[in-house]
């Protein structure tokens, strides 16, 4: 089983990478199943239906995916597509404590195969902007990055898998937090989401950004293993073509050698195990 569950395209205020174009391209690289997860950000960004004044990042617009078109294509796409690849439909939800209302209300609204829960800002200040980090020391911002999302998990239950854990190593200017610091912290996120049933992914995109180590980190991997948890996606956070279905087969060796028996992907919110 060959799939990626973390892809991005057009409808993502950080790509440009047509739908169709996507579905193409895992086809021709003999993928067997893809899940759409494109970007919603309250509190950072606005949806299409409810503002009259998106604002721009150069030539991108600050907005969470237009839902009407993205549901629509992505069934007109099941129907075209769907002899030679299975397709999923699933959102990134870059959540953050005060938008939860807003991530439940949209949930309701549509048939989610699967949902990626991230947190890609606190308090409504971006990491890679450094507005987050900024008058903090190192110390301050990992522990309330991870306060954040141990709340996150304790009140919220519409996700699929945790994302990309560690994200904040990707923007620390300090370099890599010591692990044995925010390991207390991060075993309570992990047994949380143990369960309440949800999983971890498995972000390959720690290449691209020439991180030292995956992401999460093997540390966390160790953790979330021997806590039990079984339940865990692989997805490349793919943006462009050249991203699309990247070591994803590396990412199954690294999980079997840490003892991870299974890897999931997802039909209406409910994990399906492969063996690695």
């Amino acid at each position: 089983m060959f799939a990626d569950y973390h892809v991005h395209t057009e409808f993502s205020d950080d790509s440009v990478y047509p739908m169709e174009q996507v579905i193409k391209d895992a086809i021709a690289m003999r993928m067997d199943e893809i899940c759409f997860t494109d970007h919603v950000d309250y509190g950072i960004k606005e949806d299409w239906d409810v503002s009259r004044s998106i604002k721009y990042r150069g030539n991108e617009p600050l907005a969470n995916v237009d839902y009407p078109a993205y549901v629509s294509r992505i069934r007109k796409l099941q129907s075209r597509y769907g002899a030679q690849i299975h397709i999923k439909m699933g959102l990134e939800f870059g959540m953050q404590m005060h938008t939860v209302p807003q991530y439940e209300a949209l949930f309701a609204r549509y048939p989610f195969d699967f949902i990626i829960l991230s947190v890609h800002q606190v308090e409504d200040k971006e990491f890679w902007t450094q507005d987050f980090q900024e008058g903090r020391s190192q110390k301050e911002y990992n522990e309330r990055y991870y306060e954040e999302m141990f709340r996150l998990v304790k009140e919220y239950r519409n996700y699929s898998v945790l994302g990309h854990m560690d994200l904040i190593v990707r923007y620390d200017l300090n370099g890599t937090y010591p692990f044995q610091k925010i390991e207390p912290m991060v075993s309570e996120i992990l047994k949380a989401v143990i369960g309440s049933g949800k999983g971890l992914e498995l972000n390959t995109s720690y290449h691209r950004y020439g991180l030292q180590d995956t992401t999460p980190s093997v540390d966390i991997l160790k953790l979330y293993q021997s806590l039990g948890g079984e339940i865990i996606t692989i997805g490349s956070d793919s943006h462009k073509p050249e991203h699309l279905g990247a070591y994803i087969d590396e990412g199954k060796q690294l999980l079997e050698s840490l003892g991870f028996r299974y890897f999931c992907t997802y039909d209406k919110m409910q994990p399906i195990y492969h063996k690695l």
